[in-house]
């Protein structure tokens, strides 16, 4: 593997949810993808610390509880035409999960499914763009698959 920029990263959504929450149920999906965006932000899976202190030993001990699949926020710049973000903004007002796909430079792909929690928009200052956040809370399939990585082929 070879590193490389987030340059030509696209981030798209679907409101369809894949037959089966596997890569070639995702791949079967139609994305639109989401303009302007100028920080895909970060994605991952995290596990809960659980502690357990017995009195005998004095020592903590750690383990992994449960896994969330984590939060994703969005950086756009806001284009009322976009196609993508008119989802977004449509998505807010739902309790429905959306369906993303991350496409990287290489190829690579990940998709999982979300909430979109909040669509934000700013207007700071003469010298910036009319912009917008977009808080996004991963979730996952009834048997507990979240997030799904494809390696480029």
């Amino acid at each position: 593997m070879t590193v490389e920029t987030v340059a030509g990263t696209t981030i798209g959504i679907s409101v369809a949810a894949p037959a089966t929450y596997t890569a070639s149920g995702y791949a079967a999906l139609t994305f639109t993808n989401i303009g302007e965006i100028t920080d895909g932000g970060q994605h991952g899976q995290t596990a809960a610390l659980v502690t357990h202190s017995p009195i005998g030993t004095r020592v903590v001990q750690k383990f992994k509880g449960s896994i969330n699949q984590g939060t994703k926020t969005l950086q756009l710049a806001i284009d009322k035409d976009d196609a993508g973000q008119i989802i977004l903004d449509a998505a807010v007002l739902s309790d429905a999960d959306y369906f993303f796909k991350v496409e990287y430079q290489g190829g690579d792909i990940d998709y999982f499914p979300a909430k979109v929690m909040s669509f934000v928009k700013n207007a700071a200052g003469v010298d910036t763009m009319r912009s917008g956040t977009v808080n996004l809370e991963i979730t996952a399939s009834k048997t507990g698959v979240g997030i799904i990585e494809v390696p480029a082929t």
